[in-house]
This record gives structure tokens, sequence and C-alpha cells, in this order.
């Protein structure tokens, strides 16, 4: 069958080779993990509905990390359901993260809170309202 020129046996062989988990992401997206400022994270609520917010992040070591509100929808959701997925703002170039999130305990990495300030100017250790840190390790990738 085709569908604009495109069969759909090559649509399913694309998608399969940029679902599959990677050893290293291509320069490409780890540039864009390092320097873009926004990404979207969607968390489970307990009746299991997405719940989908922009946050600020830093890529450190293989890793995505956020800061936000332990009281937050997005809070209360990771420590119910630790499975996120994590979207770049572009949607003509996406990379899409499915992963694992946990609470880092402090004290924090230093060189995550260095990221944080040097990214947006926001020191997260001084900060009293956004007092939870949250690692999330990759388990998926989907980019194209």
């Amino acid at each position: 069958m085709r569908l604009c020129g495109v069969t759909l046996h090559s649509i399913a062989a694309t998608l399969v080779y940029f679902a599959r988990m990677q050893e290293a992401l291509p320069h490409e997206v780890n540039d864009r993990l390092a320097k873009e400022r926004n990404v979207w994270i969607v968390t489970v609520r307990r009746d299991g509905r997405p719940h989908m917010v922009p946050v600020w992040f830093v890529w450190f070591e293989s890793k995505i990390y956020v800061c936000i509100e332990p009281e937050s929808v997005k809070g209360r959701n990771i420590l119910l359901n630790r499975n996120v997925t994590l979207a770049l703002e572009d949607g003509s170039h996406p990379v899409i993260c499915e992963g694992h999130a946990g609470v880092v305990e402090k004290p924090w990495p230093a060189p995550v809170a260095r990221m944080f300030d040097e990214k947006y100017d926001w020191e997260i250790l001084a900060d009293l309202r956004y007092t939870q840190l949250v690692e999330i390790t990759p388990r998926r990738w989907l980019y194209w």
C-alpha cells in the first residue's frame, strides 16, 4: 500500500530504526539536549491520565535532570508512577525520550546544580520553592 508515494513498510521500518535504544545518541541529538532550554515532560496521574507540562532541564552523563516543586502534579505523579516521556519542542525534528524518573536525595550532584546555574542563571540549591531534583534515566529514544 502506498501513502503519499511512500510504502507503509518503509514507514514502519523507519520508525523501528529510530525507536531502538542505541549505545550512543547521534551528535546532533546530544547537542540539542545540551542546548535547548525546554522539554515537555509527560507523567501519569493516579487514574492513568497523562499530565504534560514544559520544564527546564539539563543533560548530564546520559541522564535528564529537572528541578520541580514536590507538591506539583508532576511531582506527585512521579512518586506514584516512575514512567515518564519527554519531548523537545521542535516538531519538525522530534527528539522523544521514554524513561524512568527518580527523586535525587541531597546533597545533589554539584555538576548538575552548576549546569542549571550556567544554562538558566538559576541556583537550584538556594531555591525554596523548587526543592525536588528528578533524574530521568532514558529507556528508549525516538528521533528523526
